[in-house]
């Protein structure tokens, strides 16, 4: 059996002569599928029975169960999903309104590659447990489709639970799938991928030819620092992964982003922000989001740094020709962090 919602638009002809099913029904399949949205086959009522009989043995639909919802005042949810081996997963939906608030301007939705994490990163909730499996490209898209009724899709970013470049070839089926004209039908330019790190990962993606758009997890402008962080620096050290990044953006002329979550008393010196600015400017056409840090349970000697010392590390680097955003969390009052909502569900559940 194949989940359809593995099935890229282009394969359904050929997997259904391969079973001896007429092809023309590829066409149905995918309005029923993407246009539709129907999460079983026997709400495809513009199909014969018998043909959503064979549907069913053959290619199966697996949808995500919702387990909890939680919504932020800012109108942020955070999705906990259970896929059909009973694993947790997280997923998180982020409104972005017009200036008066009214009217709903973009919507994008966090997905997970993983169960939990191996990368092992000191801030980060998703990894306090390690990692249980890598997920399936249907269980991917299962997140998307999960959250469907809460909007129309924007805007979709590869940065929830694990890292996607240790599950390359189901993510990327996923996301080609997402982005295929006949399937949900998202912009390539409005899909990113967020890796910490992971090395051997870009030049797969820049040899995709794809438009999807890249962030790179750093965290600390120094191997010292970076070290105690992020694990995944002591196998790709910040000037391997840097030349990593400038290879990726000679060779497609796309955009990196660097994410730096900014931990009081950690990493948000003037100093880091000097050197910061020193690093990223190896790389042409870089860009930096300054993330302050959403405290997580694992961690209570990590906080956020205030507004004063956040605005001087943006300075700095304004100062220095760095093209920086400074984001804001969203969900802070409703386990904002990636994995927390998991974590706790998991330990109150133990």
């Amino acid at each position: 059996m194949t989940n359809a919602w593995s099935i890229l638009p282009d394969e359904w002809k050929a997997l259904l002569k391969e079973r001896g099913m007429r092809a023309f029904r590829a066409d149905q399949i995918l309005q029923a599928l993407y246009r539709d949205w129907i999460s079983d086959w026997d709400q495809a009522t513009t199909l014969p029975k018998d043909f959503r009989e064979d549907l069913k043995r053959e290619f199966p639909i697996t949808p995500a169960e919702e387990v909890a919802a939680d919504r932020s005042d800012d109108g942020t949810v955070k999705l906990l999903l259970k896929m059909a081996d009973g694993n947790l997963v997280e997923t998180v939906v982020i409104p972005a309104f017009s200036r008066d608030g009214g009217e709903l301007t973009r919507l994008t939705q966090c997905v997970s590659s993983q169960i939990g994490c191996a990368m092992g990163c000191a801030f980060c909730a998703s990894g306090a447990r390690g990692v249980v499996r890598s997920l399936l490209a249907h269980e991917i898209v299962a997140e998307v489709m999960a959250a469907r009724k809460y909007g129309t899709l924007t805007n979709l970013v590869v940065m929830g639970m694990g890292e996607p470049f240790a599950n390359y070839d189901e993510t990327m089926r996923a996301l080609k799938l997402i982005n295929a004209g006949r399937g949900p039908n998202l912009g390539a330019r409005h899909i990113t991928l967020s890796t910490c790190g992971v090395v051997p990962g870009f030049k797969k993606l820049a040899a995709e030819g794809l438009q999807f758009e890249l962030s790179v997890s750093l965290h600390a402008p120094n191997d010292e620092l970076r070290d105690e962080l992020m694990p995944v620096n002591r196998r790709w050290p910040i000037a391997e992964l840097l030349a990593a990044c400038r290879d990726y953006t000679l060779a497609t002329k796309r955009v990196i982003t660097f994410e730096y979550t900014v931990i009081k008393g950690v990493n948000d010196s003037r100093a880091c922000a000097e050197e910061l600015a020193r690093q990223v400017k190896k790389v042409p056409m870089a860009k930096v989001n300054l993330i302050p840090l959403s405290p997580v349970d694992h961690r209570p000697d990590f906080k956020t740094p205030d507004e004063a010392t956040l605005l001087t590390f943006l300075d700095v680097l304004m100062k220095n020709r760095v093209q920086t955003m400074l984001r804001r969390s969203r969900g802070k009052d409703k386990n904002a962090a990636c994995g927390q909502l998991r974590l706790r569900t998991l330990e109150r559940d133990a």
